[in-house]
C-alpha cells in the first residue's frame, strides 16, 4: 500500500473544505516507455485499493487485466476506512478523529481527489478506466471530468444517476445505523449493530429472490426457527462489521445518493452522456435489482460509441463480482486480446 498526501486545502462540492487529503493506493505492473498502458480500477462501496484481491479473476497475474501488460492503479475512495481520508482520520484542528464531523462528500469529490493522485503519479493518459456499481459511478464521472485523458471506458452494473430505489435503500440502511444506541459515540466501534442491520438490507438488493431461494432454502421442513437464510444474513452482517465502519458506511451511502452526471451540467443526463466519446464497454446483469439492466441500456443508448452486453446470471447485482470468468471473456474480446489462460485454470 502506498499513500499520497496532499497538504493543501481541498474544496468539496458542498463548499466545505478538508485541510488536507490522504489517498491510499496500490499499483501493479510497470508504466511502459510510451506511457500508454495505464488501467485505472475504481472500486465499489466497501472495497479497497487492492483490486487484485477483491476482483480476483479480472485483475492480477494471468488475468485479463494483467500487470505483465498493464500499469494498474487502484486508489481507495475519499471517505473510506481503508487508508484514504475519512471519518476515522485525524482532524488536524482537533487532533482527534473526525467521526460524524467529517464533511459530506460526493462521487465527484472522490474523482477530484484521484485526479490529484494521477498528477502525482505523472500519468498523462489512462488507456482504460473501469469499475462496477459505485466504481462505475466514478468511472463515468471521470470520463466527463477529464475527457481528453481517458481513452477507453468499461463499466458494469452501474447507472448515470442514483435511482429513487437506490436512495430509498440507502436511507433504510442509514436509519438502521442511526437506530443503534451507540451511533455518534466518539469511537470507531459506534453503530456496529446498526451497520450489521444495514448490511442485511443491502444483501437483499445485492442478490434477489431466485438466488436466495436456490441457495438458502432449508431442507428441513419441520423447523420452527434458526433458518438457513437467517444464518446467511447474520453471517454477512458480521463479516462486514469485522472489516468496515458505520461512520464510513453512512457517509458513503450519502455520496451515492447524490450521484447525478447532470448536476451542474444542465440537469439532463442525455447530453452529458452524449459528450462521453470514449469507446465504452457496458455490462449489465439480467437479475440485478439494484442497478437493473434498464439503466445500462439507457447509458448505451446515449453514448456515441458503446457496446452493451447482458450477462444472464442468477447472482443479481453481485454478479459483477461473481461472474469474473464471463466478464473477463467479454472484456478480453472487446480489448482485442488473444485467447489466454486465467489464473484459476479456465481458458478464454
Amino acid at each position: 500500500m502506498d499513500y499520497f498526501h496532499y497538504e493543501h486545502r481541498f474544496e468539496l462540492e458542498s463548499g466545505e473544505t478538508l485541510p488536507e487529503v490522504t489517498i491510499a493506493y496500490h499499483t501493479y505492473g510497470t508504466l511502459n516507455a510510451d506511457k500508454n498502458n495505464v488501467v485505472w480500477v475504481c472500486h465499489a462501496l466497501t472495497a479497497n485499493a487492492d483490486a487484485a484481491t477483491w476482483w480476483e479473476g479480472v485483475v492480477g497475474n494471468d488475468h485479463v487485466i494483467d500487470p505483465k501488460k498493464y500499469f494498474i492503479v487502484c486508489a481507495n475512495i475519499l471517505g473510506s476506512c481503508y487508508g484514504s481520508s475519512g471519518p476515522l482520520s485525524i482532524d488536524p484542528a482537533t487532533k482527534k478523529p473526525y467521526y460524524s464531523t467529517f464533511p459530506q462528500i460526493t462521487i465527484r469529490d472522490m474523482v477530484k481527489a484521484h485526479i490529484l493522485l494521477r498528477d502525482h503519479l505523472r500519468i498523462e493518459k489512462i488507456f482504460l478506466i473501469m469499475g462496477g456499481s459505485m466504481g462505475g459511478y466514478q468511472a463515468l464521472e471521470w470520463s466527463v471530468m477529464e475527457k481528453s485523458r481517458i481513452e477507453n471506458l468499461f463499466i458494469l452494473a452501474t447507472s448515470p444517476t442514483e435511482s429513487a430505489w437506490g436512495i430509498a435503500t440507502h436511507t433504510a440502511q442509514r436509519l438502521s445505523i442511526e437506530a443503534d444506541s451507540t451511533w455518534k459515540d466518539m469511537s470507531p466501534e459506534a453503530g456496529k449493530k446498526g451497520l450489521k442491520a444495514a448490511r442485511a438490507i443491502g444483501m437483499l438488493t445485492y442478490r434477489n429472490y431466485g438466488i436466495m431461494v436456490k441457495h438458502q432454502t432449508d431442507p428441513d421442513t419441520e423447523k420452527l426457527d434458526n433458518y438457513k437464510a437467517s444464518s446467511y444474513i447474520n453471517y454477512q452482517g458480521d463479516k462486514l462489521v469485522q472489516r468496515f465502519n458505520a461512520y464510513t458506511y453512512w457517509l458513503l451511502t450519502k455520496s451515492m445518493d447524490s450521484h447525478h452526471l447532470g448536476r451542474g451540467r444542465g440537469g439532463k443526463l442525455e447530453p452529458v452522456l452524449n459528450s462521453i466519446t470514449q469507446r465504452t464497454l457496458i455490462i449489465g446483469i439480467s437479475s440485478d435489482i439494484l442497478c437493473p439492466l434498464i439503466e445500462q441500456k439507457f447509458i448505451a443508448n446515449n453514448l456515441p460509441d458503446a457496446t452493451l452486453i447482458e450477462i444472464d446470471s442468477t447472482y443479481g447485482h453481485d454478479g459483477f463480482m461473481v461472474e469474473s470468468k464471463i466478464i473477463s471473456q467479454h472484456l478480453a474480446e472487446w480489448l482485442g486480446n488473444p485467447p489466454f489462460v486465467l489464473g484459476y485454470g479456465a481458458t478464454i
